[in-house]
């Protein structure tokens, strides 16, 4: 039940609530008894996404807030429903993110704006406005990416900025510890999401592209979730300014060689 849990008691917001990982995030925050403010841009898909997980959780509180967030009028109203929840604020989780594959001699100076708001404007907005809400301390919780780490040349602009969202956890992580708030990522590898779902239909690129992660296997937005509740929860209390790959192995392989067969 909702009600049992270490993180009962808390408050939560997460921001993509309605994709595939930000909803895994929430259901696993909720079924550790936290309360969670689901936000998104598209209503119908958000409010799919609260009947699902108030299934899954019976009992556990979840509510909706459509809403943009690179908009900082949108991100202060979900934060002060999320804070109205329980009275107070204590975890934020950031899975607000994506770009185009597209040669940078061919994207225009709006789409790489665009593309730099959605990847890391939004982790800013969180931060610089949910953070004088934690006035007990808390956690926040960024989705960064495994190109990050290992760049590809159609997505240079979502390369630079999840890069930039990396450096902006390391540095600004030093601040927040003073008002005992924590900050890190997540850095997931080629993983099950509304993004991806088209390669899963096309079995021979789905196996060029599993051949190049050791564990041999795609991430599902459940392998995600798991980080993100360990480093939003009292179990991580000693950690911030961190980013872990959760990727099978995919960032290990350097060389990009295909794993080796038994």
């Amino acid at each position: 039940m909702a009600e049992a849990g270490v993180l009962a008691g808390k408050a939560a917001l997460v921001t993509g609530g309605s994709g595939a990982i930000g909803a895994a995030s929430a259901k696993r925050l909720l079924q550790d008894g936290a309360s969670v403010l689901l936000m998104g841009r598209r209503l119908g898909a958000l409010e799919a996404a609260q009947a699902a997980l108030r299934e899954a959780v019976p009992g556990g509180q979840v509510e909706i807030f459509a809403g943009d967030a690179v908009q900082r009028a949108d991100v202060e109203a979900a934060l002060a429903l999320a804070h109205a929840m329980l009275g107070r604020l204590d975890v934020l989780v950031s899975t607000v993110g994506g770009g185009d594959f597209r040669s940078v001699l061919k994207t225009d100076p709006e789409s790489f704006r665009a593309t730099l708001d959605l990847n890391i404007t939004s982790v800013f907005l969180l931060v610089r406005y949910g953070v004088p809400m934690m006035r007990e301390g808390g956690a926040i919780v960024c989705i960064s990416s495994g190109v990050a780490k290992k760049f590809h040349e159609l997505l240079t602009p979502y390369c630079a900025a999840k890069g930039a969202l990396e450096i902006f956890i390391q540095s600004v992580s030093l601040e927040l510890a003073r008002h005992r708030v924590r900050i890190n990522g997540v850095r997931p590898g080629f993983t099950r999401s509304g993004g991806t779902e088209a390669l899963f239909a096309m079995p021979e690129a789905l196996a060029k592209t599993l051949e190049l992660i050791p564990l041999g296997r795609a991430g599902e937005p459940e392998d995600i979730a798991s980080a993100v509740r360990y480093l939003a929860g009292p179990e991580a209390s000693w950690v911030t300014g961190q980013s872990i790959a959760v990727d099978g192995g995919g960032e290990i392989n350097i060389v990009g060689a295909p794993r080796r067969q038994k």
